[in-house]
């Protein structure tokens, strides 16, 4: 429409940063007081990962001193009642925005693992917001040691975690994934069924598999489907 190519707020991003806080060392060098409170520096939003939760952990213990807002990954290990501590334990004030619960539970587990835990941390009434990340409970190795991730079982949790959420009363506030706008072979089927075969043609990844520009789209306009529909069955 007119005037929009002098839209100021169109030629410029808002950029916020993440990461998982894994090296205490690391992290501990960026954090710093700012008043009465500390943050680390380093990033805006960090999250704990599903293998450095545990609650007597120098990472939960390093966790609950920052007053950045904190992100939780939860596997499917993660029992309903230790969510709920830990939550507590990292926010006691409860207060909205500061704790994010990132389910990474796998195609095969969300339906029966998810409710359980919504279920709890509603029952406690802990404010949170909940993000599921359909990527890392699906990796598995190739018979020559490449790690891949199939498109199928990515939009499998990804639906399945909107479902428990409207099961159980509660809202997907946000979704985590691993992608690149490169045209690169890393996982496995999409729009281009790419098969096993064709990941040696474009790997490029130094660590997680991600998804390509072509599956990475097809997501994102289901998500927008998904969105779409849940508007139009509230109105």
């Amino acid at each position: 429409s007119t005037g929009v190519r002098g839209t100021a707020a169109l030629k410029t991003v808002e950029l916020f940063c993440s990461h998982e806080g894994l090296l205490l060392d690391y992290e501990a060098a960026f954090t710093e007081p700012v008043g009465e409170s500390w943050y680390n520096l380093g990033a805006h939003f960090l999250w704990i990962g599903d293998r450095t939760r545990q609650l007597d952990g120098a990472h939960v213990e390093y966790f609950r001193g920052l007053e950045n807002p904190i992100g939780i990954k939860a596997g499917p290990s993660m029992a309903p009642a230790d969510l709920v501590e830990l939550i507590t334990t990292l926010e006691p004030a409860n207060r909205p925005g500061r704790i994010t619960v990132i389910t990474r539970l796998g195609a095969k587990h969300v339906g029966e693992a998810l409710p359980p835990l919504v279920e709890a941390v509603q029952a406690a009434g802990r404010i949170v917001t909940w993000v599921c990340d359909p990527m890392h409970g699906n990796t598995v190795s190739t018979d020559t040691g490449l790690k891949t991730r199939d498109y199928d079982a990515v939009l499998a949790e990804l639906e399945g975690a909107f479902a428990a959420h409207e099961a159980t009363g509660s809202r997907l506030g946000g979704v985590h994934f691993e992608l690149t706008g490169e045209d690169v072979t890393e996982c496995t089927g999409g729009p281009q069924e790419l098969s096993v075969a064709d990941l040696s043609r474009s790997y490029e990844t130094y660590c997680d598999p991600r998804l390509n520009y072509a599956q990475s789209l097809e997501l994102a306009l289901r998500i927008a489907q998904r969105l779409q529909r849940r508007r139009l069955t509230a109105s």
